[in-house]
Protein backbone atom coordinates (compact mmCIF):
# COMPACT_ATOMS: atom_id res chain seq x y z
CA UNK A 1 0.00 0.00 0.00
CA UNK A 2 2.93 2.17 0.43
CA UNK A 3 4.58 1.32 -2.32
CA UNK A 4 1.82 2.47 -4.07
CA UNK A 5 1.46 5.76 -2.67
CA UNK A 6 4.79 6.74 -3.86
CA UNK A 7 3.91 5.66 -7.34
CA UNK A 8 0.92 7.68 -7.38
CA UNK A 9 2.74 10.55 -6.35
CA UNK A 10 5.55 10.05 -8.70
CA UNK A 11 3.09 10.48 -11.21
CA UNK A 12 0.59 12.62 -9.74
CA UNK A 13 -0.77 14.93 -12.46
CA UNK A 14 -3.53 18.30 -11.66
CA UNK A 15 -4.41 20.01 -15.02
CA UNK A 16 -3.44 17.42 -17.82
CA UNK A 17 -2.13 13.44 -18.66
CA UNK A 18 0.32 14.45 -21.49
CA UNK A 19 2.54 17.10 -19.91
CA UNK A 20 3.82 16.87 -16.12
CA UNK A 21 2.80 19.72 -13.89
CA UNK A 22 6.08 19.55 -11.88
CA UNK A 23 9.39 17.32 -10.62
CA UNK A 24 11.52 16.69 -7.71
CA UNK A 25 14.89 16.57 -8.08
CA UNK A 26 16.31 14.76 -6.60
CA UNK A 27 13.74 11.86 -7.34
CA UNK A 28 13.72 8.57 -4.57
CA UNK A 29 16.97 9.51 -2.70
CA UNK A 30 18.56 7.38 -0.15
CA UNK A 31 20.57 8.64 2.78
CA UNK A 32 22.83 8.31 5.58
CA UNK A 33 21.13 9.28 8.87
CA UNK A 34 22.15 12.19 10.03
CA UNK A 35 23.03 14.00 6.42
CA UNK A 36 21.06 17.18 5.12
CA UNK A 37 18.68 17.09 1.58
CA UNK A 38 18.59 19.79 -0.47
CA UNK A 39 15.44 19.41 -2.78
CA UNK A 40 13.77 21.58 -5.42
CA UNK A 41 10.34 21.26 -7.33
CA UNK A 42 10.18 23.07 -10.42
CA UNK A 43 6.63 23.33 -11.64
CA UNK A 44 5.59 23.74 -15.59
CA UNK A 45 5.33 27.21 -16.51
CA UNK A 46 2.86 26.32 -18.94
CA UNK A 47 0.32 25.89 -16.06
CA UNK A 48 0.32 29.57 -14.55
CA UNK A 49 1.22 28.27 -11.12
CA UNK A 50 4.08 30.35 -9.13
CA UNK A 51 6.71 29.14 -6.85
CA UNK A 52 5.91 31.07 -3.62
CA UNK A 53 1.94 29.96 -3.95
CA UNK A 54 3.57 26.38 -3.40
CA UNK A 55 4.38 24.39 0.14
CA UNK A 56 6.32 21.11 1.26
CA UNK A 57 5.04 18.03 3.72
CA UNK A 58 7.25 14.95 5.01
CA UNK A 59 4.69 12.34 5.58
CA UNK A 60 1.61 14.25 5.37
CA UNK A 61 3.11 16.74 7.60
CA UNK A 62 3.84 20.39 6.52
CA UNK A 63 7.36 21.72 6.71
CA UNK A 64 8.01 25.19 8.07
CA UNK A 65 8.40 27.99 5.18
CA UNK A 66 11.74 29.15 6.90
CA UNK A 67 13.31 25.67 4.99
CA UNK A 68 12.33 27.29 1.62
CA UNK A 69 14.27 28.59 -0.88
CA UNK A 70 12.46 30.24 -4.08
CA UNK A 71 14.97 29.71 -6.35
CA UNK A 72 13.28 30.81 -9.73
CA UNK A 73 8.93 31.99 -10.32
CA UNK A 74 8.74 28.17 -11.69
CA UNK A 75 11.18 26.37 -8.40
CA UNK A 76 10.71 25.69 -4.88
CA UNK A 77 13.49 23.96 -2.98
CA UNK A 78 13.53 22.83 0.49
CA UNK A 79 16.35 22.12 2.53
CA UNK A 80 16.34 19.60 5.68
CA UNK A 81 18.39 18.82 7.87
CA UNK A 82 20.27 15.46 10.84
CA UNK A 83 17.42 13.42 9.20
CA UNK A 84 15.84 10.83 11.27
CA UNK A 85 15.82 7.07 10.03
CA UNK A 86 12.83 6.66 8.08
CA UNK A 87 9.87 5.54 9.59
CA UNK A 88 8.50 3.45 7.13
CA UNK A 89 10.68 1.18 5.16
CA UNK A 90 8.81 1.63 2.03
CA UNK A 91 10.70 5.50 2.14
CA UNK A 92 9.28 8.71 3.63
CA UNK A 93 6.78 10.59 1.41
CA UNK A 94 8.51 14.25 0.27
CA UNK A 95 5.54 16.05 -1.40
CA UNK A 96 5.05 19.32 -3.50
CA UNK A 97 1.46 21.26 -3.13
CA UNK A 98 0.61 24.07 -5.15
CA UNK A 99 -1.81 26.46 -3.03
CA UNK A 100 -4.68 24.98 -2.83
CA UNK A 101 -3.49 22.25 -1.93
CA UNK A 102 -2.79 19.59 -5.10
CA UNK A 103 -0.29 17.35 -5.27
CA UNK A 104 2.25 18.81 -7.95
CA UNK A 105 5.41 15.87 -7.36
CA UNK A 106 6.37 13.51 -5.12
CA UNK A 107 9.47 11.91 -3.95
CA UNK A 108 10.36 8.95 -1.08
CA UNK A 109 13.38 9.36 0.46
CA UNK A 110 15.36 6.60 1.87
CA UNK A 111 16.93 7.45 5.43
CA UNK A 112 18.92 4.69 7.13
CA UNK A 113 22.25 2.61 7.45
CA UNK A 114 23.77 0.09 5.36
CA UNK A 115 23.43 -3.47 6.93
CA UNK A 116 26.58 -4.18 9.45
CA UNK A 117 27.74 -7.95 8.80
CA UNK A 118 25.11 -11.02 9.92
CA UNK A 119 26.56 -13.25 12.60
CA UNK A 120 25.78 -16.49 14.76
CA UNK A 121 24.89 -17.92 11.67
CA UNK A 122 24.21 -21.81 12.28
CA UNK A 123 22.08 -24.93 10.38
CA UNK A 124 20.51 -27.81 11.56
CA UNK A 125 19.26 -30.53 9.54
CA UNK A 126 15.87 -32.93 10.67
CA UNK A 127 16.03 -35.71 8.09
CA UNK A 128 19.50 -35.91 6.43
CA UNK A 129 17.62 -34.39 3.78
CA UNK A 130 16.80 -30.77 4.01
CA UNK A 131 18.91 -27.75 5.65
CA UNK A 132 17.10 -25.07 7.94
CA UNK A 133 20.01 -21.92 8.67
CA UNK A 134 19.05 -18.97 10.78
CA UNK A 135 21.46 -15.64 11.85
CA UNK A 136 21.55 -12.50 13.77
CA UNK A 137 21.65 -9.11 11.64
CA UNK A 138 24.91 -7.89 12.75
CA UNK A 139 24.82 -4.29 15.46
CA UNK A 140 21.87 -3.13 16.43
CA UNK A 141 20.11 -4.70 13.26
CA UNK A 142 18.06 -2.10 12.47
CA UNK A 143 18.82 -0.08 9.58
CA UNK A 144 15.73 1.58 8.95
CA UNK A 145 14.80 1.11 5.05
CA UNK A 146 14.29 -2.38 3.61
CA UNK A 147 17.11 -4.53 3.88
CA UNK A 148 17.46 -7.74 1.99
CA UNK A 149 19.57 -11.14 3.77
CA UNK A 150 20.03 -13.90 1.03
CA UNK A 151 21.33 -16.98 2.46
CA UNK A 152 23.77 -18.79 0.05
CA UNK A 153 25.58 -21.82 -0.32
CA UNK A 154 27.84 -24.13 -2.78
CA UNK A 155 29.89 -27.51 -2.43
CA UNK A 156 33.10 -26.61 -0.84
CA UNK A 157 35.69 -27.26 -3.74
CA UNK A 158 33.28 -28.07 -7.01
CA UNK A 159 29.63 -26.89 -6.68
CA UNK A 160 27.86 -23.43 -8.22
CA UNK A 161 27.23 -20.77 -5.94
CA UNK A 162 22.82 -21.36 -4.88
CA UNK A 163 20.58 -19.23 -2.96
CA UNK A 164 18.34 -20.31 -0.72
CA UNK A 165 14.77 -19.16 -1.79
CA UNK A 166 12.52 -20.38 0.92
CA UNK A 167 12.20 -17.95 3.76
CA UNK A 168 8.45 -18.42 4.60
CA UNK A 169 9.29 -20.41 7.71
CA UNK A 170 7.86 -18.43 10.42
CA UNK A 171 10.76 -16.83 11.99
CA UNK A 172 13.13 -13.69 10.87
CA UNK A 173 16.44 -14.21 9.60
CA UNK A 174 15.65 -17.83 8.85
CA UNK A 175 15.81 -20.09 5.26
CA UNK A 176 14.65 -23.73 4.51
CA UNK A 177 16.74 -25.90 1.76
CA UNK A 178 14.47 -28.55 1.20
CA UNK A 179 16.32 -31.01 -1.03
CA UNK A 180 19.22 -32.12 -3.31
CA UNK A 181 21.66 -31.81 -0.61
CA UNK A 182 24.68 -33.75 -1.06
CA UNK A 183 26.03 -36.00 2.09
CA UNK A 184 29.58 -36.93 2.94
CA UNK A 185 30.83 -33.55 1.11
CA UNK A 186 30.85 -30.60 3.41
CA UNK A 187 29.15 -27.13 2.11
CA UNK A 188 30.22 -23.82 2.37
CA UNK A 189 27.25 -21.55 3.63
CA UNK A 190 27.20 -17.90 4.21
CA UNK A 191 24.41 -14.88 4.53
CA UNK A 192 24.31 -11.51 2.49
CA UNK A 193 22.58 -8.52 3.32
CA UNK A 194 22.14 -5.64 0.88
CA UNK A 195 20.52 -2.55 0.82
CA UNK A 196 20.44 0.77 -1.13
CA UNK A 197 22.96 1.78 0.67
CA UNK A 198 25.77 -0.95 1.29
CA UNK A 199 25.92 -4.89 1.54
CA UNK A 200 27.75 -6.97 3.83
CA UNK A 201 28.54 -10.58 4.16
CA UNK A 202 28.97 -13.02 7.25
CA UNK A 203 31.69 -15.36 7.97
CA UNK A 204 32.05 -18.58 5.93
CA UNK A 205 30.58 -21.78 8.09
CA UNK A 206 31.82 -25.05 6.54
CA UNK A 207 29.49 -28.55 7.52
CA UNK A 208 28.75 -31.79 6.60
CA UNK A 209 25.10 -32.43 6.87
CA UNK A 210 25.54 -35.65 8.66
CA UNK A 211 26.90 -33.45 11.43
CA UNK A 212 24.01 -30.98 12.12
CA UNK A 213 21.25 -33.60 12.33
CA UNK A 214 18.84 -32.90 15.33
CA UNK A 215 15.26 -34.05 15.79
CA UNK A 216 11.85 -32.95 17.39
CA UNK A 217 11.74 -33.52 20.71
CA UNK A 218 10.89 -36.89 22.58
CA UNK A 219 7.19 -37.70 22.32
CA UNK A 220 5.05 -39.40 25.25
CA UNK A 221 6.80 -38.10 27.88
CA UNK A 222 5.00 -39.69 31.25
CA UNK A 223 5.95 -39.29 34.51
CA UNK A 224 4.53 -41.43 37.25
CA UNK A 225 5.12 -42.27 40.90
CA UNK A 226 7.37 -45.39 42.25
CA UNK A 227 4.96 -47.40 44.05
CA UNK A 228 4.65 -45.02 47.26
CA UNK A 229 8.50 -44.25 47.84
CA UNK A 230 7.98 -40.46 48.55
CA UNK A 231 10.93 -39.38 46.76
CA UNK A 232 10.90 -41.07 43.33
CA UNK A 233 9.25 -40.58 39.98
CA UNK A 234 9.78 -42.59 37.31
CA UNK A 235 10.00 -40.78 33.40
CA UNK A 236 9.44 -42.76 30.17
CA UNK A 237 9.53 -41.45 26.64
CA UNK A 238 9.28 -42.25 22.93
CA UNK A 239 12.07 -42.17 20.54
CA UNK A 240 11.79 -39.11 17.71
CA UNK A 241 10.14 -40.94 15.11
CA UNK A 242 11.89 -39.08 12.58
CA UNK A 243 15.36 -40.95 13.36
CA UNK A 244 13.79 -44.33 13.69
CA UNK A 245 14.94 -45.23 10.50
CA UNK A 246 18.76 -44.00 10.67
CA UNK A 247 21.68 -45.55 11.75
CA UNK A 248 22.38 -43.51 14.79
CA UNK A 249 22.78 -44.08 18.53
CA UNK A 250 20.48 -41.27 20.81
CA UNK A 251 21.24 -39.68 24.15
CA UNK A 252 18.98 -38.04 26.11
CA UNK A 253 18.78 -35.00 28.73
CA UNK A 254 16.12 -34.94 31.67
CA UNK A 255 15.49 -31.35 33.24
CA UNK A 256 12.80 -31.25 36.60
CA UNK A 257 11.83 -28.46 38.22
CA UNK A 258 9.57 -28.14 41.31
CA UNK A 259 5.88 -26.69 40.65
CA UNK A 260 6.78 -23.27 42.63
CA UNK A 261 10.43 -22.73 40.82
CA UNK A 262 12.05 -21.89 38.11
CA UNK A 263 15.17 -23.25 38.43
CA UNK A 264 15.80 -26.77 36.57
CA UNK A 265 17.93 -29.29 37.65
CA UNK A 266 19.58 -31.07 34.72
CA UNK A 267 20.28 -34.85 34.77
CA UNK A 268 23.15 -35.71 32.17
CA UNK A 269 23.85 -39.14 32.88
CA UNK A 270 20.61 -40.77 31.36
CA UNK A 271 22.85 -42.42 27.87
CA UNK A 272 20.44 -44.13 24.82
CA UNK A 273 17.88 -45.04 27.57
CA UNK A 274 14.17 -44.28 27.32
CA UNK A 275 13.38 -44.01 30.89
CA UNK A 276 15.03 -43.22 34.12
CA UNK A 277 13.88 -43.05 37.75
CA UNK A 278 14.41 -39.60 39.90
CA UNK A 279 15.63 -39.93 42.89
CA UNK A 280 16.41 -37.92 45.87
CA UNK A 281 12.86 -35.69 45.42
CA UNK A 282 10.59 -34.05 47.95
CA UNK A 283 7.78 -35.92 49.21
CA UNK A 284 4.15 -34.39 48.57
CA UNK A 285 5.10 -32.57 45.76
CA UNK A 286 4.20 -31.88 42.09
CA UNK A 287 7.43 -31.38 39.09
CA UNK A 288 7.38 -30.80 36.11
CA UNK A 289 10.01 -32.70 33.68
CA UNK A 290 10.65 -32.12 30.10
CA UNK A 291 13.10 -34.35 27.94
CA UNK A 292 15.52 -33.67 24.50
CA UNK A 293 17.59 -35.84 22.10
CA UNK A 294 20.84 -35.93 20.85
CA UNK A 295 21.76 -37.77 17.50
CA UNK A 296 24.90 -39.09 18.37
CA UNK A 297 27.46 -41.10 15.46
CA UNK A 298 24.53 -41.19 12.34
CA UNK A 299 26.57 -42.84 9.53
CA UNK A 300 29.57 -42.67 11.64
CA UNK A 301 30.05 -39.02 11.93
CA UNK A 302 32.10 -38.22 14.77
CA UNK A 303 30.41 -35.03 15.87
CA UNK A 304 28.30 -34.60 18.57
CA UNK A 305 24.87 -33.86 17.76
CA UNK A 306 22.46 -31.31 17.74
CA UNK A 307 19.89 -31.36 20.75
CA UNK A 308 16.31 -30.86 19.86
CA UNK A 309 13.83 -28.81 21.87
CA UNK A 310 12.79 -29.30 24.95
CA UNK A 311 9.60 -31.62 25.08
CA UNK A 312 6.42 -29.85 26.00
CA UNK A 313 6.69 -30.19 30.09
CA UNK A 314 4.70 -33.74 32.07
CA UNK A 315 3.89 -33.07 35.45
CA UNK A 316 3.65 -35.34 38.36
CA UNK A 317 3.20 -35.08 42.52
CA UNK A 318 5.22 -37.50 44.70
CA UNK A 319 3.54 -39.31 47.44
CA UNK A 320 3.02 -37.56 51.17
CA UNK A 321 5.48 -39.05 53.79
CA UNK A 322 3.87 -41.18 56.19
CA UNK A 323 6.87 -39.92 58.32
CA UNK A 324 5.10 -36.32 58.35
CA UNK A 325 2.45 -37.50 59.07
CA UNK A 326 3.20 -39.34 62.62
CA UNK A 327 2.59 -36.85 65.05
CA UNK A 328 4.50 -36.60 68.19
CA UNK A 329 6.15 -39.99 67.79
CA UNK A 330 8.29 -38.16 64.96
CA UNK A 331 11.52 -36.02 66.23
CA UNK A 332 11.48 -32.64 66.69
CA UNK A 333 11.82 -30.31 63.75
CA UNK A 334 15.53 -29.54 62.62
CA UNK A 335 16.51 -33.37 64.01
CA UNK A 336 17.53 -35.46 61.85
CA UNK A 337 18.93 -39.17 62.39
CA UNK A 338 22.80 -39.22 61.66
CA UNK A 339 22.86 -43.21 61.48
CA UNK A 340 20.28 -42.95 58.40
CA UNK A 341 22.18 -39.66 57.07
CA UNK A 342 25.52 -41.68 57.06
CA UNK A 343 23.55 -44.76 55.28
CA UNK A 344 22.06 -42.88 52.81
CA UNK A 345 25.60 -41.39 51.93
CA UNK A 346 27.18 -44.25 51.81
CA UNK A 347 24.45 -45.98 49.53
CA UNK A 348 24.60 -42.90 46.84
CA UNK A 349 28.14 -42.82 46.92
CA UNK A 350 27.84 -46.80 45.89
CA UNK A 351 25.79 -45.76 43.22
CA UNK A 352 27.73 -43.21 41.87
CA UNK A 353 30.89 -45.38 41.44
CA UNK A 354 29.09 -48.21 40.66
CA UNK A 355 26.08 -47.53 37.88
CA UNK A 356 25.91 -45.62 34.82
CA UNK A 357 23.11 -43.80 34.10
CA UNK A 358 19.99 -44.97 35.15
CA UNK A 359 21.27 -48.69 36.09
CA UNK A 360 18.22 -51.32 36.49
CA UNK A 361 20.23 -53.19 38.98
CA UNK A 362 21.24 -50.72 41.39
CA UNK A 363 17.31 -48.76 40.95
CA UNK A 364 16.11 -52.45 42.31
CA UNK A 365 18.23 -52.59 45.32
CA UNK A 366 17.78 -49.22 46.10
CA UNK A 367 14.33 -50.03 45.95
CA UNK A 368 14.25 -53.05 48.32
CA UNK A 369 16.26 -50.78 50.67
CA UNK A 370 13.93 -47.90 50.89
CA UNK A 371 11.08 -49.95 51.26
CA UNK A 372 12.61 -51.96 54.29
CA UNK A 373 13.58 -48.55 55.98
CA UNK A 374 10.01 -47.09 55.52
CA UNK A 375 8.50 -50.03 56.66
CA UNK A 376 11.10 -50.68 59.28
CA UNK A 377 10.35 -46.93 60.67
CA UNK A 378 6.76 -47.25 59.93
CA UNK A 379 6.95 -50.36 62.60
CA UNK A 380 9.29 -48.76 65.07
CA UNK A 381 6.06 -45.76 65.39
CA UNK A 382 3.59 -48.29 65.71
CA UNK A 383 5.61 -49.72 68.69
CA UNK A 384 6.10 -46.38 70.51
CA UNK A 385 2.64 -45.65 70.07
CA UNK A 386 1.04 -48.96 71.04
CA UNK A 387 3.59 -48.85 74.21
CA UNK A 388 2.66 -45.25 75.06
CA UNK A 389 -0.99 -45.94 74.79
CA UNK A 390 -0.59 -49.39 76.94
CA UNK A 391 -2.33 -49.89 80.22
CA UNK A 392 0.87 -50.41 82.20
CA UNK A 393 1.99 -46.85 80.82
CA UNK A 394 -0.68 -45.30 81.48
CA UNK A 395 -1.06 -46.70 85.16
CA UNK A 396 2.69 -45.56 85.59
CA UNK A 397 1.22 -41.80 84.43
CA UNK A 398 -1.51 -41.99 86.86
CA UNK A 399 0.70 -42.99 89.84
CA UNK A 400 3.45 -40.09 88.71
CA UNK A 401 0.53 -37.78 88.54
CA UNK A 402 -1.02 -38.41 91.80
CA UNK A 403 1.57 -38.70 93.77
CA UNK A 404 3.85 -36.00 95.38
CA UNK A 405 7.46 -35.59 94.30
CA UNK A 406 9.23 -35.51 98.15
CA UNK A 407 11.06 -32.02 97.22
CA UNK A 408 7.61 -30.47 97.18
CA UNK A 409 5.30 -32.51 99.97
CA UNK A 410 3.71 -30.58 102.15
Amino acid sequence: MLSLLCLMLFVARVFSSSTPVAGIFPQDPALRMGSSLTATCTVSPERGLHANTMYWTLNGKRLPSSTYDLLSPNCLSVTLHHLNGSQQQSGDNLVCHSGDGHVLAGSCLYVGMPPEKPVNLTCWSRNTKDLSCKWTPGGRGETFIKTKYTLKYKLRWYGRERECEDYSTGQRYTCYIPRDLALFTPYEIWVEASNQLGTATSDVITLDILDVVTTDPPDNVHVSRVGELEDQLTVRWGSPPALKDFLFQAKYQIRYRLEDSTEWKVVDDVGNQTSCRLAGLRAGTVYFVQVRCNPVGIYGSRKAGIWSDWSHPSAASTPHSERLQSGSCEPKPGEQNSTLRRELKQFFGWVRKHAYGCSGMSIKLYDQWRVWLQKSHKTRNQELVSQHNSPQMAARRTEFTAKPHPLYAP
